[in-house]
């Protein structure tokens, strides 16, 4: 192999700032071929061997890890039209390969015979739920099939993989594609300073001028900081419109068009359902999850509808009078709610997003976020940059030690939205997957991105409240990466969590952003030194649950979105997946829907993700963390001693035994019983 191509390396951290476009190709021949040789030696791995199937499956797996994954780590971050055509034109390879090793027969077999070796109780718990795993993904990746029906299948499986990339750089494409430009100041009264500042920002970088916050010109753009600032504080509401309408119908329409992509995903997961055996990709999905069934799913959404339809009702009209007390004439458009909550928020908790920016430096909220995880799990974080190769200038590396001082993860921050060649949203992401075996240790390596506000001029990177929470959100996904202390690839860290599980420690971290020492501690005026003042941070956990019934409906309405298309709806029959949409709202949503709504043509979690049959699993980890959070509250979050050996339960059962056991079984060990929906209605205010 050439040492020259930094995808073909195996050892240390990816050469992020070498990987080129032309290096996939030769990279992933390389690769390929190797991992044809291994897929043999573990093919012919004597029966009942652990070690002779495992060893050679695990170096397959390290080779996609190093030569693989940064390829689409990077589309994600740094795309570009060369690495998008490099990796179209290998994937259909990876993908074949993938099914190839998922659809072997000898390994298979060997998986089955450990199961029914006499070595099988013998496994820990750990090996026992890869090898059970192993056999229900080679069940599900088609192995039962024969001759055409496994074609058909290996057929349908490339199809999907190249729709959801399509469907994904649409949304991207599309995302980019508009753009409204304002001259006028009349048209930016109101709009918040850093708004402005992105704005003059984005259009001097798009037309090589210059242009200033406070005289213009601006754009406003369809990336998430820069549509939701505007339609919270636009006084035009002819401009929101127009802004709201291209920002709910992207990708619908013209050459960035997902409406036929939508229909085709839908019915070739069917078919695959078919020839599975599946009566539709709702059983199939579920059969991987901690859910037991559509019944389950179903009993949390009707829980949650009983608890919030009446509340959001009463939200909206809250929104209304508030409007019409205002000079609004008539009933509310859907571009208008969102500028009317937001002044009813102001009035009601008396400040804006706006004020709190300048305490919530990015820096400051960083510091923050290392102390409580560091009081909690008796962690040590500390930045590393230049010791990691990295994408792009503003990404940050960090290393993590133990209690006892011992180097034990690392990873990358990549703070900022970059709407040219990022897309939107917040992840984590493995980089690097924690592995102890006769070769040595290989400590874990995660990707937190994230699309926070971006310093513009002297002013640092000043967050939005919400932008603290999703920094807090992806931490804890983080953690789990992080802190696991399984020692088999397969099911360290989030490996082999069950998906509807694996949002618990995310969400579990968000709940601290209202927690006084925590926030205080970091919520630091980065021009004064002041501390957030209490009232503010009264005001906030007051505003906690502002409009809280109206946001679970908008949860729990793309969850049934998401189950009913999965679940016996015909692409082909009379109705549309937009007049589905459109049932759903009707039961969902205080208002009346919008027929033009086209939200479907950007859900990426369920069309580009592994969320199909799947959303729900958002509400489901919630009620987890809601009521591990609990056990905190328990405990006395004012008690340093409790909250740290609650901290230790936490990451001695959550964030360290990953998927190695079933989720409800690690649940229990923390919390001393099964969860309770109780914490998350409580804490939402719709007790």
């Amino acid at each position: 192999m050439s040492s020259d191509n930094p995808l073909l390396q195996r050892s240390g951290l990816p050469a992020f700032d070498r990987i080129q476009a032309d290096h996939v190709a030769p990279a992933v021949k390389a690769i390929l071929a190797e991992s044809e040789q291994l897929l043999k030696q573990a093919e012919s791995a004597p029966l009942g061997d652990w070690d002779a199937l495992m060893n050679p499956l695990g170096q397959i797996d390290l080779l996609f890890e190093y030569g693989w994954s940064p390829v689409g780590h990077l589309l994600g971050v740094a795309n570009s039209d060369a690495l998008r055509a490099a990796h179209e034109a290998v994937l259909p390879a990876i993908v074949q390969f993938g099914l190839k090793s998922k659809q072997s027969k000898p390994i298979y077999d060997r998986f089955c015979a450990l199961r029914n070796s006499k070595g099988w109780e013998a496994l820990d718990n750990a090996r026992q739920r890869i090898v059970t795993q192993a056999i229900q993904s080679a069940e599900q990746a088609g192995i039962a099939l024969e001759g055409a029906a496994q074609t058909r299948f290996n057929e349908i499986s490339q199809k999907l993989s190249q729709l959801g990339s399509d469907f994904s750089n649409n949304v991207l494409d599309a995302t980019k594609a508009w753009h409204l430009d304002l001259s006028n100041k009349a048209d930016v009264q109101g709009l918040p300073d850093s708004f402005l500042k992105q704005a003059a920002a984005a259009w001097a970088e798009d037309n090589d001028g210059k242009a200033n916050p406070q005289d213009g010109p601006w754009r406003v753009k369809l990336d998430g900081p820069s549509i939701t600032a505007f339609l919270q504080h636009c006084r035009n509401s002819d401009l929101r419109k127009e802004a709201y309408m291209a920002y709910t119908t992207r990708a619908s329409s013209g050459t960035h068009d997902n409406t036929p992509l939508i229909k085709s995903i839908l019915k070739l997961r069917q078919e695959m359902c078919d020839l599975l055996g599946y009566e539709n990709f709702a059983a199939l999905s579920l059969s991987q999850k901690m859910a037991d069934d559509t019944a389950a799913v179903q009993r949390m959404f009707d829980e949650l509808l009983a608890a919030s339809l009446e509340g959001g009702k009463r939200e909206l009209r809250e929104v209304s009078e508030l409007a019409h007390a205002n000079g609004h004439k008539g009933e509310l458009a859907h571009w208008d709610v969102g500028f009317w909550a937001e002044r009813l928020r102001e009035k009601r908790y008396a400040y804006t997003e706006e004020e709190l920016r300048p305490y919530f430096s990015l820096e400051r909220v960083q510091a923050g976020l290392f102390a409580l995880c560091h009081r909690l799990f008796g962690i040590t974080v500390k930045r590393a940059d230049g010791k990691a190769p990295v994408w792009h200038k503003d990404v940050s590396f960090f290393e993590i030690y133990g209690e006892s001082g011992q180097h034990v993860a690392s990873f990358y921050l990549d703070p900022y939205s970059r709407p040219a060649n990022k897309r939107g949203g917040a992840w984590m992401n493995s980089c690097i997957t924690r592995e102890v075996n006769s070769a040595g240790k290989r400590l874990p390596v995660a990707h937190l991105v994230c699309n926070g506000t971006p310093p513009v001029g002297d002013s640092p990177s000043l967050m939005t409240f919400r932008e603290v929470e999703t920094l807090f959100h992806e931490f804890g996904h983080g953690l789990q990466h992080m802190l696991t202390t399984v020692d088999v690839r397969d099911v360290a860290g989030i490996g082999g969590v069950e998906w509807d599980a694996v949002e618990l420690p995310s969400q579990f971290m968000e709940n601290w952003c209202y927690h006084r020492p925590t926030l205080l501690g970091m919520a630091v005026h980065y021009q004064t030194g002041e501390v957030l003042p209490d009232e503010l941070f009264d005001k906030i956990c007051a505003a906690r649950t502002f409009r809280s019934a109206s946001v679970m409906l908008r949860q729990v309405q793309f969850s049934m979105i998401d189950m009913a298309l999965h679940s016996g709806f015909d692409p082909d029959g009379p109705k549309s997946v937009f007049d589905l949409q459109m049932e759903i709202e009707k039961k969902t949503s205080p208002m009346p829907p919008m027929p033009e709504n086209r939200f479907l043509c950007t859900f990426s979690h369920i069309f580009a993700g592994g969320y199909a049959a799947g959303y729900y699993s958002y509400k489901w980890a919630e009620v987890l963390s809601a009521d591990a959070f609990e056990a905190f509250e328990d405990a006395g979050l004012d008690d340093e001693l409790a909250v740290a050996e609650t901290g230790r339960r936490f990451r001695d059962t959550i964030l360290s035994e990953g998927g190695s056991r079933h989720p409800m079984d690690v649940y229990r060990d923390f919390r001393g019983r099964e969860p309770s929906t109780k914490a998350l209605l409580r804490h939402s205010g719709l007790a």
